[in-house]
């Protein structure tokens, strides 16, 4: 997943979203024209799905105040390398499930004019939307963990195990 250093990028997450979409449109429509209803989306879900996000953010604070220098503790170089992977995992899943819930609301839309499938629809749309803020809490936090290419990887002393001269203490 990761190339270049670059991590997850905007086009993957955009092509996974794209290509999610398409398949699950293909095959809801084939499910929903032999005469089985949609799996149903909640309100629930839409509401999980913003904590979660909010919860990939949080997770990367730390890391954006050690990296700024306003941590008052040391950090780990596995919890940032785990927060990283958090992040992009979250972008990922957030791409599958905007995707997802894009192709159900698509769906419905042709018979949007029936009050139950309009309701059925905006529950639809707004997990789809909580999906894209965790694709954007993933992207964000995946920013907080970069390194800037000056810093000089060294001299970043994660552990704080390294005296002056960079040697182990």
């Amino acid at each position: 997943m990761v190339r270049d250093g670059r991590g997850i990028t905007v086009p993957l997450v955009l092509l996974v979203a794209v290509l999610t979409t398409a398949v699950a449109w293909i095959g809801l429509s084939l499910w929903v024209g032999s005469g089985h209803a949609l799996p149903g989306a909640s309100w629930g879900g839409a509401v999980l799905i913003v904590f979660m996000a909010v919860g990939v953010y949080c997770a990367g604070l730390p890391v954006r105040r050690f990296l700024r220098g306003e941590a008052t503790r040391p950090l780990s170089p596995l919890r940032a390398m785990r927060t990283l992977i958090l992040a992009q995992a979250a972008a990922l899943t957030g791409a599958l499930v905007a995707g997802w819930y894009a192709a159900q609301a698509l769906v419905l839309l042709p018979d949007a004019d029936v009050p139950t499938v309009r309701a059925a629809m905006l529950r639809s749309l707004a997990v789809c939307v909580s999906g894209a803020l965790m694709i954007a809490a993933g992207l964000l936090v995946q920013a907080m963990c970069r390194l800037d290419d000056t810093d000089d990887e060294h001299d970043l002393d994660l552990e704080g195990d390294r005296d002056s001269d960079g040697d182990h203490r």
